[in-house]
């Protein structure tokens, strides 16, 4: 092999090298704080039954004005539809309840919003008939807020878009990652004895454990 093979060679592993580790470090920082979230909710996720919840439970109760009930009764609606624009102000001035864009169930003269949030539950229920509204909110802590936010329920569009960014960084990470233990593995022996290993032992627990 001449000495200009040998330098074109060497230029080409300095070049990925250079590149790879750019783009290993720029993605290790973007996911970095999202990783560690999700290795402790993973933790938490694991062991959710040994970790002792304690809702804590906040009901109020209003009465809405006539104007705004005879104006619901004569709404032309389904089962369910859209929380109807002068419903949702309502419940956002008096109750500071934010309904609007959620969906409500109309049965008989009740109209019902659930109103599903990370780490709890609300819902609100207005009676046609005497204007009566309950709202009731249960809140079940921070480990299960960041429970939530791990599995991405009732999170809403902006960290649904979190997540997959996230996911793609993560990606890119592992993926250079992998390509730097080739660069790196003929001075390190044990390098894919330790990548077969973490390849085979979830491997190895899903087929002989999981059923």
């Amino acid at each position: 092999m001449t000495e200009t093979t040998l330098g074109a060679g060497q230029q080409r592993r300095a070049f990925w090298l250079k590149h790879l580790h750019q783009w290993h470090w720029i993605s290790s920082a973007l996911c970095l704080i999202g990783m560690l979230l999700f290795a402790v909710t993973g933790f938490t996720l694991n062991h959710a039954g040994q970790i002792e919840a304690k809702p804590k439970v906040v009901t109020r109760t209003a009465s809405a004005p006539a104007a705004l009930t005879d104006a619901l009764r004569q709404l032309k609606h389904g089962d369910k539809g859209p929380v109807p624009p002068q419903l949702a102000g309502w419940l956002a001035a008096t109750l500071d309840i934010d309904a609007a864009g959620r969906e409500a169930e109309w049965s008989g003269d009740e109209i019902y919003v659930a109103l599903p949030r990370p780490g709890g539950d609300a819902w609100v229920s207005l009676a046609l008939d005497s204007g009566e509204v309950q709202y009731e909110q249960t809140s079940r802590g921070w480990i299960s807020y960041l429970n939530d936010l791990h599995k991405g329920r009732n999170t809403g569009r902006a960290w649904s878009l979190f997540l997959d960014v996230f996911a793609a960084a993560c990606l890119i990470f592992s993926v250079t990652g992998l390509f730097l233990l080739k660069l790196h593995a003929g001075g390190r022996m044990a390098t894919w004895p330790l990548v077969g290993l973490g390849l085979a032992a979830p491997l190895v627990l899903a087929l002989l454990f999981i059923h």
